[in-house]
């Protein structure tokens, strides 16, 4: 009798686990992924190629786009194209878009990664710097999406994850243009999945904390900054890795994410609160 109740649970569990990994499962779609040939992007190809899907890695660096594009075919088995890209260029994402049509055939997953800044105070801050901090954290993003959007509408389905940070929800000095434009990403996600909700589309939003990236953990060591230091004062204590950012936007491009839309989610080791030390 125990061991036929046994084998009825383990052959449900193992049913349930098969259906979960089902919602994670990317195959036969078609990923593209801004800002992919470091950091985030390269870890966000890695892991939605390891689940499936064909990818297409965009970024200005040519060699650096081609060396991990060839890592990713070379570890998942899975198709993967870079396409030398400046999304800052509405010309340039076009092609791109229109290439991963012509390569593959359709496109499913659009992860909107490439962004960044140059830090300063407010009282010098140009006109430039502001420009270009909303060219590269939120104009390319629109470009992407309104292009990538034309193929999700028509194929009545398709799932749109941007990248922003915690600057964009909790502001930080030294940063009004940057953290202005992350929130201006966040208000976009949000819009985007109101209007597009219809067409079967989704738009979600990871908003990142600190992350030892390959160029962050270089800038840290420049300019001689513990991370320790850092990030203490995160509940976690520590910073994230590119692959935690990588699993929430997984997750987000996946089903199983499938009745979310239009949220920011934070990855960032948890949120900075005052109050009675070590309590």
């Amino acid at each position: 009798m125990n061991s036929r109740i046994d084998a009825k649970t383990t052959k449900t569990e193992s049913s349930d686990k098969s259906s979960l990994l089902t919602k994670f499962d990317l195959s036969g779609r078609v990923a593209i992924v801004t800002g992919g040939g470091t950091g985030i992007g390269a870890a966000t190809a890695r892991l939605l190629a390891q689940h499936g899907a064909d990818i297409v890695l965009a970024s200005r660096t040519v060699d650096e786009l081609e060396r991990k594009a060839a890592e990713v075919r070379e570890a998942t088995g899975r198709r993967c194209l870079a396409v030398p890209t400046d999304v800052k260029d509405e010309e340039q994402v076009a092609r791109m878009v229109q290439r991963t049509v012509d390569e593959f055939g359709r496109v499913d997953i659009l992860i909107n990664n490439a962004g960044g800044t140059r830090m300063g105070p407010l009282t010098g801050l140009t006109t430039k710097g502001w420009d270009a901090s909303f060219d590269l954290n939120v104009r390319s993003a629109y470009f992407c999406t309104r292009e990538v959007g034309r193929h999700l509408v028509a194929q009545r389905s398709g799932a749109i994850v941007n990248v922003s940070s915690g600057a964009g929800v909790n502001g930080v000095k030294g940063g009004a243009h940057y953290a202005s434009a992350k929130a201006a990403l966040q208000m976009f996600t949000r819009v985007t999945a109101a209007e597009w909700g219809r067409h079967g589309i989704r738009a979600n939003c990871v908003a990142v904390g600190l992350v030892a990236s390959e160029r962050a953990a270089e800038a840290w060591r420049v300019a001689k900054i513990d991370p320790a230091d850092v990030s203490k004062s995160t509940p976690l204590g520590r910073p994230g890795t590119p692959d935690e950012v990588a699993n929430a936007i997984h997750f987000f491009a996946s089903d199983a994410a499938s009745y979310i839309t239009g949220q920011t989610l934070a990855v960032d080791g948890g949120p900075f609160m005052g109050g009675i030390p070590d309590c």
